[in-house]
């Protein structure tokens, strides 16, 4: 018999190499046979274990007779078996005995109500939906009227104080009522804990069962059957709602299962009841629901960041940047998270369950920009004043002629960067006495003296054909002829 591992060698060999057997049998060094018999399999099968003699073998048939005959214990039967002739232990005996005695299934009381008497609540796993870009566990919420058996579905993503108080409050609003009694299991959003038979109840739930006047009954341990109807709902979710269903998008989920129980759940004809919920609904005496809805929402104290960032569901948010490595109270609710300072709001985002997503608000950080700029723009105006004198009384003239006198700062100051600030305050000073006010202006200023233009020179010809050929007529030099003119000395 071959091992794994050589099987696996023999069928690479065989199937990717193509070698022949005899080639295989060669390189593993296996018999012709052997390798023949494990290169056509398709699957390694270990060799059947051969099944050893018991000595209790010959007296099986006697212990099946006994205890068709009677509800022996094993010790009984193992006294009879000695006065036949058995020799083993008692051990061998016991375990036989345990697997072929008829097993005793537990039976269990069919529980009756009333109508609007009592709701069964559990929660159920769908498995997983896309949320952005992660996954997340897919969990469903279901209320179970005990005696019409209408029922009540919800898919959300997570199990917490908050979903599962949520949950409850949509369910009253879809029957339009609530019941006396709501039995739930063991989950930690129900019950803290049992001590000696005390069932210690969440706070928060039994506070939310006062606001709408129901009592909470809490299962027994490892006892499902207290709550059998919402357990078969559960399974009835999976194998008909869900069975074959494509869950791609968490937003559609919630509106497929509303049509669901209105088209299908309640409208079917109930095995036990032959009726429909819908039907038997109409007998249910359920309590108007409380006139102010309670806030289902998780209160606790949390921490802020000094990047002004709280963390929930592994996904960060915002608050004012004010609040940085402040202390302040966050409401948790399924679909939200609001933010308080004492009894101020602080600030409020729609609840995510993406993963390691960065939500911020353009209002929490535009007054730390706001400042930023601010203080930039102040640093950048002392360093204009530290120019020269005349600065200050050259801002303000920029201020009463100019409409952005901070842009011509700017630039000026940039300026002393290029040209040095010698050259700047020199240039400032120059315009100030001819009343030039302007960034344009200063940087004319230096652009000259840093290039000045050159003194025009005489212009000189080298070459013949750059002669300028003019004919000029000859002057006529008889209009200073004195013949022309009068004699002065003569009277007129």
């Amino acid at each position: 018999m071959i091992d794994y591992q050589t099987y696996c060698q023999i069928r690479h060999l065989f199937s990717q190499k193509q070698l022949s057997l005899r080639q295989i049998a060669r390189e593993l060094k296996l018999g012709f046979h052997t390798v023949r018999k494990w290169a056509r399999r398709e699957s390694y099968q270990r060799a059947a274990i051969p099944k050893r003699l018991s000595k209790l073998d010959p007296f099986k048939g006697d212990i099946i007779r006994l205890l068709e005959q009677h509800d022996y214990s094993a010790q009984q039967i193992f006294q009879q078996l000695k006065e036949l002739g058995y020799q083993g232990r008692s051990s061998i005996l016991r375990a036989f005995v345990s697997e072929v005695r008829p097993k005793q299934r537990a039976a269990f009381l069919t529980l009756h109500f009333e109508p609007g008497q009592c709701a069964q609540v559990d929660w159920g796993c769908a498995g997983s939906v896309p949320v952005g870009s992660t996954h997340r566990r897919l969990s469903f919420f279901i209320m179970v009227l005990a005696y019409s058996r209408k029922m009540y579905l919800e898919f959300t993503l997570a199990e917490t104080l908050e979903h599962f108080l949520d949950c409850h409050l949509h369910a009253f609003e879809y029957f339009g009522g609530v019941v006396r009694d709501v039995w739930v299991d063991n989950c930690k959003v129900a019950v803290l804990s049992r001590a000696s038979g005390l069932v210690v109840f969440n706070p928060r739930y039994l506070d939310f069962a006062n606001h709408y006047g129901f009592q909470i009954r809490a299962c027994g341990v490892g006892q499902p059957q207290e709550k059998g109807r919402v357990e078969n709902g559960v399974a009835y979710v999976k194998r008909n709602f869900l069975n074959g269903l494509e869950l791609s998008d968490f937003k559609i989920v919630n509106p497929a299962a509303r049509h669901w129980l209105d088209t299908v759940a309640n409208v079917r004809v109930h095995g036990q009841t032959q009726k429909t919920p819908q039907e038997l609904f109409a007998q249910e005496k359920l309590k108007p629901l409380h006139p102010l809805a309670y806030e289902a929402a998780i209160v606790e104290s949390i921490r802020i960041n000094s990047q002004f960032r709280f963390k929930v569901d592994a996904n960060r948010y915002s608050v004012p940047c004010q609040y940085a490595s402040s202390k302040l109270t966050l409401k948790r609710f399924p679909d939200r998270l609001v933010v308080y300072d004492q009894d101020k709001l602080v600030a409020e985002h729609v609840r995510r369950y993406d993963r390691n997503q960065d939500y911020e608000l353009p209002d929490h950080v535009e007054p730390l920009l706001l400042h930023r700029k601010k203080a930039r723009e102040q640093k950048l105006f002392l360093r204009f004043l530290a120019l020269c004198p005349k600065a200050p009384d050259y801002y303000q003239q920029l201020e009463q002629r100019r409409l952005n006198p901070k842009h011509h700062v700017q630039k000026i100051v940039a300026l002393s960067e290029l040209y040095g600030i010698d050259a700047v305050a020199r240039a400032l000073e120059d315009a100030f006495t001819y009343q030039a006010f302007s960034s344009e202006y200063i940087a004319n200023l230096l652009q000259q003296r840093q290039h000045p233009p050159e003194e025009p020179g005489a212009l000189h010809l080298t070459r013949q054909q750059d002669l300028l050929e003019l004919e000029l007529p000859a002057p006529d030099l008889s209009l200073y002829d004195t013949k022309n003119f009068p004699d002065p000395s003569a009277n007129p």
